[in-house]
């Protein structure tokens, strides 16, 4: 097993400086994201993807779909687009917050505290979305997202969830993502690694700080600095027959202020320690 790179752990690179990076490191697939993407001309990632010789292990991402509006639904299909041109294994989608309430900041006012209808807001978005995948060759990664999250980025925040979500869909259509930040605390994780099965579509590796950062969207750390036991954790992946890349990503202000071809380093170091 080898790492990928999760473009935002080496947040201060461009998709090209990311795609060079990785060369140089010995990796063999990155993540993408969609703004930085952009930045650099969805045709120009594209060439310089294949160029390199690269793998795009994801494409991050899609979602917060759960204010049910036309704007959402519109910037979802042109993500399944853009990741069908990139060839991306999956689109990751980040599903939303309760309507009203901004990613990282306070609720607007009269923001809705109907948990029972987000959720269902994202259901209906997927009965469009899936099957305009599939017509894509795209397959949808639903993320299941810290309970901490549920608020204001995901409705979502069991493995459980996510499966029950994906189920009326092809597994091609529609799969979900592990990431370890994410699930590590949940009692029935292994149980629900093995449910998954074949519609595990991406395996996303961090560390849970202690304490967490007065921002707990930055409370994500190097393998082996947090409290995470990754090996339990890989071997289910890998037993319920993930055979994908396992994606690096981590939003830590530290992380993101260091030279990044140190945190590749470093990054490789620990995932062969602690990961692999």
């Amino acid at each position: 097993m080898k790492p990928a790179l999760n473009q935002w752990t080496t947040k201060r690179w461009t998709v090209a400086e990311a795609v060079d990076g990785c060369v140089r490191h010995g990796l063999e697939a990155i993540g993408l994201w969609r703004q930085e993407v952009a930045a650099q001309g969805l045709a120009e990632s594209v060439r310089l993807v294949r160029d390199a010789g690269l793998r795009v292990s994801s494409l991050c991402r899609g979602g917060f779909l759960t204010s049910g509006s036309k704007e959402a639904l519109d910037d979802n299909l042109r993500a399944i687009d853009e990741a069908a041109e990139l060839g991306a294994a999956c689109l990751v989608m980040v599903v939303g917050g309760l309507p009203g309430i901004p990613a990282g900041q306070a609720p607007s006012e009269g923001f809705s505290r109907d948990l029972a209808g987000a959720r269902a807001q994202v259901a209906e978005a997927l009965s469009v979305l899936a099957p305009y995948a599939g017509e894509r060759g795209v397959r949808l990664a639903l993320e299941p997202l810290h309970p901490m999250y549920c608020a204001d980025r995901a409705v979502l925040s069991t493995l459980g969830q996510a499966l029950d979500l994906a189920s009326p869909y092809p597994s091609s259509q529609v799969g979900v993502v592990v990431d370890t930040f994410h699930v590590w605390w949940d009692p029935s994780v292994y149980e629900q690694i093995a449910r998954a099965g074949e519609r595990i579509a991406s395996y996303q590796v961090c560390d849970f700080l202690q304490p967490l950062p007065s921002d707990v969207l930055l409370g994500r750390g190097m393998m082996g600095d947090g409290v995470i036991d990754f090996a339990p954790l890989t071997k289910a992946v890998l037993e319920a027959g993930y055979t994908g890349d396992i994606e690096v990503e981590i939003f830590n202000a530290d992380v993101w202020a260091a030279e990044p071809d140190t945190v590749m380093a470093t990054m490789k170091e620990r995932f062969a320690a602690l990961v692999a």
